[in-house]
């Protein structure tokens, strides 16, 4: 018996690894199979907290932190309230995901934990996981690795960093409205660029408070620091407060190809597969689709990577990008129409892929402009070049 082949490898242990090797485990039809995850990291830290709509229960419900059913979305000239309507916002702490998945897996004989760095990942006969240590082979590897070409800046490929920096803060006195979340508040930007305010409260004295980007540069650490600070005092009046958690992060909102890295024994996933949706940055439940795409498609005896791409959200996120990358300054305006003007049926329909024809058209002139006359032109163009 070779103890270093497995049928499956997941290389990552994030969102998109552990969310696979959760349906992997929850699946009769792998019982059998042998797999392997495989990460540096004990991911045995909060290091983020991942947020998503959803109507009703979901399967991940234990997990929830907190939900919302009302939103603000906030201008400098106005400040407009959201009910969600039959959607819940609801949020995770990525501490509480991990261990949850990790203690499930524990009581799974058929699956190894791997604590270790891959190297290299080479497609052959037998496909085959270098990492610091020894050499794994596998029947298809999962791989959440973002492909170096991503990184080459000689590319035409839209890339806009949604970069942040939050603090859980804790007050004094009651500060919050914990039955009410804000999805973006423009009342304090960084010069004229896309950039905003996010606050999560969890209670009437905590919440998260985060300052985000959708620009193709990054900012320095301590400048974050400084309009998370402006934001607590001068914008929510809050003088006395504590500072509990940290988190920081970038995610990438791009048009950049990942579904074309995949190969026959090798399945890109998460961001390293274009799991992120490239005009908002969402991925949680994007991720949950893929996985059950993934899913269907090797009990089909299909390739994996089947059916994981949908090329009229790729357009449409094109055309987004696009105008969000030569107009930066106009990022407000374009979510001041997209939240005020649609419906919430619609709006969460068109994010999560799943909307028809009329919702889409209902969608594209809320944001009718020149801007986006032109970038439709020039992306229908490089589409057909």
């Amino acid at each position: 018996m070779n103890n270093n082949h497995f049928d499956y490898v997941i290389i990552g242990n994030g969102m998109a690894g552990l969310q696979l090797a959760f349906a992997f485990a929850n699946d009769s039809f792998f019982d059998s199979k042998t797999i392997a995850l495989i990460d540096k990291d004990k991911k045995e830290t909060n290091d983020k907290t991942w947020s998503f709509w959803e109507k009703g229960s979901g399967k991940w419900e234990s997990l929830i932190h907190k939900s919302w059913d009302k939103a603000s979305f906030n201008t400098i000239k106005k400040l407009t309230d959201i009910n969600l309507g039959d959607y819940n916002y609801k949020t995770i702490k990525s501490l509480d995901f991990y261990n949850y998945i990790k203690e499930f897996l524990s009581n799974k004989q058929n699956f190894n934990f791997i604590i270790d760095e891959v190297i290299d990942v080479a497609d052959n006969k037998s496909t085959s996981i270098k990492t610091t240590n020894t050499t794994y082979t596998a029947n298809h590897v999962f791989d959440s690795r973002i492909p170096a070409e991503y990184f080459d800046k000689k590319d035409n490929y839209t890339k806009i960093n949604q970069h942040f920096k939050g603090w859980i803060i804790e007050t004094e006195f009651d500060a919050f409205n914990p039955e009410c979340f804000t999805m973006m508040d423009y009342r304090l930007k960084y010069e004229n660029d896309t950039s905003f305010t996010y606050v999560l409260p969890f209670s009437k004295r905590k919440a998260l408070i985060e300052f985000t980007f959708f620009t193709p540069y990054v900012i320095g650490d301590t400048e974050y620091d400084t309009f998370l600070k402006k934001y607590i005092e001068d914008v929510l009046g809050i003088s006395h407060y504590s500072i509990s958690e940290i988190e920081s992060g970038n995610i990438p909102m791009t048009d950049f190809p990942f579904h074309n890295y995949h190969s026959k024994n090798i399945t890109k996933i998460g961001t390293a597969g274009g799991w992120v949706k490239g005009s908002t940055g969402y991925a949680f439940k994007h991720t949950e689709g893929k996985v059950t795409q993934i899913i269907k498609n090797i009990k089909q005896s299909e390739s994996p990577s089947k059916g994981l791409v949908n090329k009229k959200y790729l357009f449409y996120d094109k055309i987004f990008l696009d105008v969000l990358n030569k107009e930066n300054q106009k990022g407000e305006w374009i979510f001041d129409k997209f939240y005020n003007k649609n419906s919430i049926e619609n709006m969460f329909a068109f994010l999560d892929e799943r909307s028809n024809i009329y919702q889409d058209i209902s969608i594209m002139l809320s944001l009718f402009s020149k801007s986006f006359i032109r970038a439709f032109f020039r992306t229908f163009k490089n589409k057909k070049a």
